[in-house]
């Protein structure tokens, strides 16, 4: 791929494990959706052809918690729902991200009743916040390669140790303009 060109024949390469583990680490960020309304739909959109989340590493989804690393909560979480969440978060393996996607997932949305938690950060820690109804595919991609870039700078957590959520917020990307509507007959 070119790097043979750049090295001398007996040539080597030095680095530190540290930013070799790290490299590897945020490369093979392993998603785990838990998609329970509109915003799924912009979830799989982000790894279609179009978007293409494959070029940072992320492609595979897993639908077994302990082969991943990456929870993205899309959509509102019903009470019900809730210990379902937890144990699914509790069987993914340290050191583990979440990203909540959407209002539902943030704030509980439009949905303001009784059956609805406001908010999944009550009751998981969450690193990354993609606001909208629903967010756009490209902010999706922005908030994993903000864990990628958290992972890049402070590497491992501490052995033994918990570590303290991000609670990065995304900006949107996308301004919404008004449709050309014609007047009159």
């Amino acid at each position: 791929m070119g790097i043979e060109a750049a090295l001398p024949a007996e040539g080597f390469v030095t680095t530190q494990l540290r930013h070799v583990i790290n490299w590897a680490r945020r490369s093979s960020l392993w998603p785990m959706p838990f998609a329970t309304a509109c915003c799924g739909i912009e979830l799989m959109a982000t790894a279609c052809s179009r978007y293409d989340l494959a070029r940072f590493g992320a492609e595979v989804m897993r639908f077994s918690p302990r082969q991943a690393d990456l929870m993205i909560v899309a959509g509102r979480i019903a009470v019900k729902m809730l210990p379902v969440l937890q144990r699914t978060y509790e069987q993914m393996p340290e050191p583990k991200w979440v990203i909540s996607m959407g209002a539902c997932a943030s704030t509980g949305g439009v949905f303001d009743t009784y059956a609805v938690v406001q908010g999944c950060d009550q009751f998981i820690p969450v690193d990354v916040y993609v606001p909208g109804c629903p967010p756009r595919p490209e902010q999706l991609i922005e908030g994993v390669m903000a864990i990628q870039r958290h992972i890049d700078r402070e590497g491992l957590p501490p052995p033994g140790g918990k570590r303290v959520p991000l609670g990065l917020v995304i900006e949107p990307t996308h301004i919404p303009r008004p449709q050309p509507v014609t007047l009159g007959r």
